[in-house]
């Protein structure tokens, strides 16, 4: 009661459904961490992985193939295993950008082992998967096999040695490429004019100038060395790697040559590069007389990998080099090279 006789009227606390905090405070439950504040949805969370169902691609061959045909699409069993991985590697090979110019050094210090065709092998899968212009170079010092594989329509009729002599009028790509010829898959070859054509081979300086003049227009360039590795341009081209790819015949004498390739590497100046090669075992029978596994853990010990190149009839030719021709164990093995070598692009 109030003075005078009144009753005092009291006001009732504001109804809150929220219970009072423990600590009394009635705004505690405004001290929220950010981090547990849901986030709105914004317009880059609406993606297209996110909103569409994923859709069973069609396979391209095999029994799969001919039902998914016959059936006029009613029914799809997808693709093969070997579909799906022959379709991420492609996806390897195209997808890392080539920030700057990159070069990769095909070696072997023995001859006839298949380091010309493995370096087209590998540039022509290279230059048809991906958008960037690649260019292999032949540095064999007295005169390499690398047009060898190019049609003979396509052989350019000036070499590198033309291209040296007017490098300070080129200035734009349609310059360089009077000097190069182009495969169907778009790799383009430089070769190097030299001995067999009286002239002599590139020195340490030629091939620092051409190099300068590749990277300008060519995102990626695949050198194709001889075997010695004491001519004079070697220090160069190993100065200015980016990796190095040594081919290893299956024989007892290749191996035995690509090894001391991966050791003068070590004791020369390059063993960052020998550590990060990758081996090439070119020419793989079905049943080989050699033992495969005893072989690759040889190199692996000293490699970055060891990948295996199936014989194959086309090939062994010596001519040009058709992807389409391939067998499709040899077409995916250069696909395995292409995407082991584009994994250093990132």
């Amino acid at each position: 009661m109030s003075r005078g006789g009144r009753k005092r009227c009291t006001v009732p606390p504001a109804f809150s459904s929220r219970p009072e905090p423990a600590d009394g405070h009635r705004y505690a439950h405004a001290r929220q961490h950010p981090a547990d504040v849901p986030r709105p949805g914004t317009s880059a969370d609406l993606t297209s992985e996110s909103l569409l169902r994923p859709v069973r691609r069609p396979p391209r061959e095999g029994w799969r193939r001919a039902l998914f045909t016959v059936s006029r699409g009613l029914i799809n069993p997808g693709e093969s295993r070997a579909e799906r991985h022959r379709r991420e590697l492609c996806a390897l090979v195209r997808g890392p950008a080539v920030s700057d110019h990159h070069r990769i050094v095909v070696l072997s210090m023995k001859g006839g082992v298949g380091k010309t065709t493995t370096a087209v092998g590998l540039g022509a899968v290279l230059a048809e998967e991906r958008g960037d212009r690649v260019i292999a170079v032949d540095a064999a010092p007295h005169g390499g096999t690398l047009l060898d594989r190019l049609p003979t329509p396509l052989r350019p009729q000036r070499h590198a040695r033309d291209l040296l002599a007017r490098r300070e009028t080129v200035k734009r790509y349609s310059d360089v490429r009077a000097f190069t010829g182009q495969a169907p898959s778009r790799l383009e070859f430089l070769a190097s004019g030299t001995d067999p054509e009286g002239y002599p081979a590139l020195s340490d300086g030629d091939y620092r100038h051409l190099a300068r003049i590749v990277e300008r227009f060519y995102s990626i360039c695949i050198t194709d060395c001889g075997t010695g590795m004491l001519h004079p341009a070697m220090r160069a081209i190993l100065d200015l790697a980016d990796q190095v790819i040594v081919v290893c015949p299956t024989s007892v004498d290749g191996a035995r040559s690509a090894l001391a390739t991966v050791d003068w590497l070590e004791t020369n100046g390059y063993a960052a590069l020998a550590r990060s090669c990758v081996t090439v075992l070119s020419r793989v029978a079905k049943s080989p007389s050699i033992d495969l596994d005893q072989l690759e853990r040889h190199f692996s010990d000293r490699c970055r990998r060891v990948l295996r190149i199936p014989e194959d009839p086309h090939l062994e030719e010596g001519g040009p080099v058709d992807l389409a021709r391939l067998r499709p164990a040899t077409h995916l093995a250069y696909l395995e090279l292409a995407a082991e070598v584009a994994a250093v692009f990132r």
